[in-house]
């Protein structure tokens, strides 16, 4: 079991997949050219187009990823697994939470727009 400190070929790997993370967020905003990405709605043909609940649907499913691999990992570690470290299944365990917490905040949201739009005079 590793207990040590974590080595630079961990701190890598955490590092590219924030690299991989902040790619596919600024992707659609390397597509309209612009750094802001509303830029593009006063235009009359943006170049690309995110179907909303296509995006919704991909967030859920990476916050079900999460927690399904926190799970798994939890799991073998509790069974004493000596390729799983502590360390992992802490860093699993939080990005399963913080996920969570990002995908619930962005329901309150969204339903508290909801609410506004309903409350709207016509």
């Amino acid at each position: 079991m590793n207990v040590g400190p974590i080595g630079n070929d961990q701190i890598q790997s955490m590092l590219s997949q924030l690299r991989s993370t902040a790619s596919r967020i600024n992707a659609p905003q390397a597509a309209t050219g612009s750094d802001n990405p509303l830029a593009s709605m006063g235009s009359s043909a943006p170049s690309s187009k995110v179907d909303f609940s296509v995006a919704l649907k991909s967030a859920l499913d990476q916050v079900q990823s999460y927690q399904s691999t926190s799970e798994s990992l939890g799991k073998k570690f509790a069974l004493g697994d000596n390729n799983v470290a502590l360390s992992d299944v802490m860093m699993a365990g939080q990005k399963a939470s913080i996920s969570l917490q990002s995908a619930v905040q962005i329901r309150n949201k969204l339903v508290s727009a909801y609410q506004t739009i309903m409350n709207m005079q016509v």
